[in-house]
Parts: C-alpha cells; structure tokens; sequence
C-alpha cells in the first residue's frame, strides 16, 4: 500500500512539473496583451470557479472552508498569492528561461525542508542523487546564470521577485503538507484559490479585458486558469502520498520541459518570444539533472 500510495504521489507531481515547464513560456506570451497583476487575478479568479461550482454540485459541504478556514491555510493562500505575482514579475522581468532557473530555490528548500520538519530519511543513493542532480543543474544553466549576474538591472528587478517568491512558496508548501493531514487536498484548494482572487482585485486592470484581441488569446488566458488548477490539485494530491523530498525532486525536472519547449520555438523559428540558444554544456547538465532525480526519488525494481 505504501509503495503504491508513493507511486501515486510521484505521478501526481509529475503532471504538475509538466504543467509549470509549460505554463513559464505560456506566461511570457500573455504579458504582451497583460500585465502581471491582472493575468495572476485572472488565473485565481478561473481556478476558484471552477472548482467552487464543481464542489457546489457534488460537495457543498465543502464549501464551508471558505467562511470558517483554519489560521494556516490563510497564510497559504498569503504565501501561494505573493509567490504568483513574485513568479509573474521574474518572466515579465527576465524571461522563462532565467525565471524557471532561480525559482527553483523554492524545490531545493522545500526537499530540505522534508528531512528537517517531516524527518523524511535520506538514504545514501537518495543522497547521491541529490547530489548529482545538484551539479547537473550547475552545469545546465551556467551560461543563464552569468547573463543574469553581469546585468545589474536584471538581478535588482527579476532575481528579488523571484527568489522571494520561491521562499514563499517553499514555506507554502510545507503548510500545505500538514494540512492535508487532516484536510482533503481540493477542499483545501478552494480557499487557496478564493483569497487572492479578493486580494488582487485592487492591483488588477480590468479594463484590459474590454480590448479587442484574437480569439487565441482568450484560449491562452482561459488556459493559464485552468493550468492553476490541475498543476496545484495534482501538487495537494502529491503532498497527501509522497514525501515532500521526493516531489521536490520530481518538481525541479520543470524547468527542462520549459527549456525543450523554448528549444523547440528556436529550431522550427517560432518568435512568440525572445529566445536564446543553449549550449552542450547545458545538455550536459540535463542529462546529469534527470540521472540525479532518478535516484533522488528512490526507484525501486519491482
């Protein structure tokens, strides 16, 4: 049962590694139309209702969590809002690429964060796995990293939003994992999803919604709403089967799905966005990030 109960939890951070790899890029093509503040109140606003009128029809008792929920979710639902905009800010700023390379601080924490609060063991291979995926993100975004340093401008606006915002959601996160002790992982969601929504209505445009823009763009919109509610209900339902340690991992694959996607739009000339090319040293280091995850999670033969 436990074996099996891992399994789920390591599929389900799976599907939101891929789920934010692609939502990076995504995020980047909408601030052409929006700004930041708006496109996160609008991501909230489709993700609450959503699921708020599914758990109306099928559980309405659920819905109590909105008007009488505990003090800790509160603060999730504080940390989860600053961390989109803080992420929002980090692609407006400095691109997908850059963005999915620092945020990835919040995973790195979040697996330490396992072994010093849930007391998760670490086993040798899980250590050296750790370590490897360690040395291959190094070698994977080098090349990103020294861009980033030399531009001052860049670090002082993009790199503060975003390693704050990986702060955020790492402390986020282990909330989210206590509370779904007791909680069910979307009954939680509901108000994770409700309280920005009220949060971000004094900092969100809403005349930009009264543009005249194709229909694509609305798709796109609409889109990064329902990508908050798959990645995040996949997220809770990974924390309530797996150790926070080993979806950390799993969770830090997502910049490499964002990177190959970018790769793909550079190959076929595809200029949504501003691209840069990447070197061997990176695919070195990718090859050296997936090796190192394997481990990290602890794969087992049958």
């Amino acid at each position: 049962m436990e074996n099996n109960n891992q399994t789920k939890g390591l599929i389900f951070a799976g599907i939101t590694a891929g789920l934010w790899g692609v939502l990076a890029v995504a995020l980047k093509v909408a601030l052409k139309y929006f700004d930041s503040f708006t496109i996160v109140w609008f991501r909230f606003f489709v993700a609450f209702n959503v699921i708020t009128i599914y758990y109306a029809i099928v559980r309405p008792a659920w819905l109590k969590i909105l008007y009488k929920p505990p003090l800790l979710l509160v603060l999730a639902a504080l940390l989860l809002g600053y961390n989109y905009i803080g992420f929002m800010q980090g692609v407006n700023y400095v691109g997908p690429g850059i963005t999915q390379v620092l945020v990835q601080s919040g995973a790195i924490t979040l697996g330490l964060a396992g072994f010093l609060f849930f007391k998760e063991k670490l086993s040798l291979i899980r250590g050296v796995g750790f370590v490897i995926a360690g040395a291959g993100f190094g070698l994977f975004y080098y090349q990103q990293l020294k861009e980033l340093v030399v531009n001052e401008a860049m670090l002082n606006r993009g790199a503060i939003w975003i390693l704050s915002a990986a702060i955020a959601w790492a402390a986020y996160a282990v909330i989210i994992k206590v509370l779904v002790r007791k909680w069910p992982a979307q009954q939680v969601n509901l108000f994770l999803y409700g309280l920005p929504v009220l949060l971000f209505i004094p900092f969100a445009d809403f005349s930009l919604f009264m543009g005249t823009y194709p229909w694509y763009i609305w798709v796109l919109l609409i889109s990064l709403g329902l990508n908050t509610v798959a990645a995040y209900g996949s997220l809770s339902m990974a924390f309530k089967y797996a150790e926070a340690n080993r979806i950390s991992m799993i969770i830090t694959l997502n910049p490499i799905i964002t990177f190959v996607i970018l790769e793909g739009l550079l190959f076929f000339n595809i200029q949504w966005i501003e691209i840069s090319s990447f070197t061997a040293l990176s695919y070195v280091g990718a090859f050296l990030v997936l090796s190192g995850a394997a481990l990290a999670v602890g794969l087992k033969k049958r």
